[in-house]
């Protein structure tokens, strides 16, 4: 038998997927149950606009409790914990500065499930972050971009995510 996927993540991550599972059951399933029963009653079914609609989000909903199920369900939690304090790891936040002379950024490494950019969260699987993980604090680092392009990037700061 084919081995699982796992999700590596923190947390945290684990526990917002759990919270959106919960808010997809408790909440978005029952008030898509009441739109499918509303739009019954206005009768003929396969001209019925809300019915269709409300029937697709049904099965997207559903999909997705599926997806996010399954994603809990093999979730390896990772903690910044099991790394030294200095070292690059997912659940940590490294400052680093593109050299020679760009602004400092910081960003959270987690697992692809929980990356938001807009958010300061990098994937792992990222390559500014693969090429960070397991380097430490001080140290100038090769970061090989998808365009080809290889920059250099001085870690500042590395400190276990809040």
């Amino acid at each position: 038998m084919a081995e699982e996927k796992t999700f590596p993540m923190t947390a945290e991550g684990r526990d917002k997927l759990q919270a959106e599972v919960e808010d997809l059951i408790t909440r978005q399933r029952p008030e898509i149950t009441k739109r499918i029963q509303i739009a019954r009653s206005y009768g003929d079914l396969s001209e019925n606009s809300e019915y269709q609609s409300a029937k697709d989000e049904q099965a997207f909903v559903e999909g997705r409790i599926v997806t996010l199920r399954k994603m809990i369900e093999n979730a390896e939690i990772i903690s910044a914990d099991d790394s030294a304090a200095d070292e690059v790891a997912m659940g940590k936040t490294v400052t680093f500065q593109e050299l020679p002379d760009e602004e400092p950024e910081t960003y959270t490494i987690v697992g692809s499930v929980e990356a938001d950019p807009l958010s300061g969260k990098i994937s792992n699987e990222s390559p500014m972050a693969n090429a960070l993980i397991g380097k430490r604090q001080g140290e100038t680092v090769k970061v090989p971009l998808p365009n080809g392009v290889d920059i250099e990037v001085k870690i500042l700061k590395v400190e276990t995510a809040k």
